[in-house]
């Protein structure tokens, strides 16, 4: 092992993990463009719902249709803070 050897390594090691997140990225990508329209605006009205009760960020509530044979399945996910903070309104 050379002195520098440790570099090359860390740098093939963050050229892989790059091109998982870019993988991801293009999957996350062709799921949205075959998704419905309405997702976004469902996922950002019920952001407001929620924030009505429980002060969250815009990233915790996610909305996403998965496909299961002939039937399609809503999955909404809700990520709640640790200590819940006053809501907004």
């Amino acid at each position: 092992m050379g002195l520098f050897d440790f570099l090359t390594q860390r740098n093939r090691n963050t050229a892989s993990v790059a091109k998982n997140r870019l993988q991801i990225l293009i999957q996350q990508e062709r799921r949205m463009r075959n998704a419905p329209d309405y997702l976004p605006v469902l996922q950002r009205e019920l952001l407001e719902v929620i924030r009505k009760y429980i002060n969250v960020e815009a990233e915790a509530v996610k909305v996403d249709l998965h496909r299961d044979g002939d039937a399609e399945l809503l999955d909404i996910s809700v990520t709640l803070p640790d200590k819940p903070a006053a809501a907004n309104g």
